[in-house]
């Protein structure tokens, strides 16, 4: 069990770590899964590599916290009216959250469908590797392209019911293909439309809230309700202290990227996508010969 507890440390420090930064969690932790395998059933790591993400989550809602709660007459500055009850309401923060719910759509429809077929034929690694390299390459030509444009969008409030729609059709392409990045697909598809990069990245983090949290509660359900009998309290353990390690770290990496992307632009996560997709299929090519 304490060689468990060491492992799933380890991997609460890569899902902190890359949930954020726009180079795939999911993607991460099947690969690093490889050489840091849970002495666990596969069904239970294909749940955690999923659920995990909630620690990474709550350091989004506690860090934005003042930006998420949309309720509190303290610097309400769109109040729905002048009623005691229509003066707790903030206005803006409750379209901001319609407009992550119409983001939320495809890939809540997709998952809903087809989380199983998902699981059992796209988490392969060369399907991996493919994801990286191309929204690498995509991050380049993007960010590229972007020097000679001005972005349309500057702040979260002006952002479009369709604008969110679009985003939330890239972060679809996340949810199909480990290895993509969720972050990675959102913030590509929110720079295409002329977004800016903090509002994408912010955006992106309001998106993960409900996203996660959904998949999240799909998976332990359907764990929960399985047939060989769910969980064991050594798995409660092993995933909660995950999550731990996961919120700690996500803390840390959240407020570095917000720094990070006021000064650079995404392309170094690019290039490093590239190498590692590159790095993934030599692993795995010369594992294939040597069997």
């Amino acid at each position: 069990m304490f060689w468990e507890m060491i492992k799933t440390i380890i991997l609460g420090i890569v899902e902190g770590i890359t949930e954020w930064l726009p180079i795939s969690s999911t993607g991460h932790l099947i690969l690093v899964e490889n050489f840091l395998k849970l002495d666990q059933p596969k069904k239970f790591t294909d749940m955690y590599d999923v659920v995990i993400q909630l620690g990474a989550i709550m350091a989004v809602v506690v860090i934005f916290w003042k930006k998420l709660w949309p309720f509190g007459k303290k610097n309400n500055s769109r109040p729905l009216n002048k009623s005691p009850f229509g003066q707790m309401i903030k206005t803006d923060i409750f379209i901001m959250w319609f407009k992550v719910l119409a983001a939320c759509i495809p890939a809540a429809i997709i998952g809903l469908l087809f989380d199983d077929w998902i699981d059992n034929h796209l988490r392969k690694f060369w399907i991996i590797a493919i994801a990286l390299i191309v929204f690498g390459v995509a991050f380049i030509i993007i960010e590229n392209w972007n020097k000679n444009h001005k972005p349309i969008v500057t702040d979260i409030s002006q952002l479009t019911y369709k604008a969110a729609f679009i985003i939330g059709v890239f972060q679809l392409i996340a949810a199909l293909f480990p290895g993509t990045s969720r972050s990675g697909a959102t913030i590509v598809g929110a720079l295409l439309i002329g977004i800016a990069r903090p509002v994408a990245a912010e955006f992106t983090f309001y998106l993960a809230v409900p996203t996660m949290f959904g998949a999240s509660l799909l998976k332990i359900v359907k764990y929960a309700t399985d047939d060989e009998g769910g969980f064991t309290s050594p798995q409660i353990c092993i995933l909660l202290v995950g999550m731990i390690v996961a919120f700690v770290v996500s803390v840390i990496v959240i407020k570095f990227l917000m720094d990070y992307i006021k000064k650079h632009d995404f392309k170094v996560f690019g290039w490093y996508r590239i190498a590692l997709g590159i790095l993934v299929i030599a692993y795995f090519g010369i594992k294939a010969m040597v069997k």
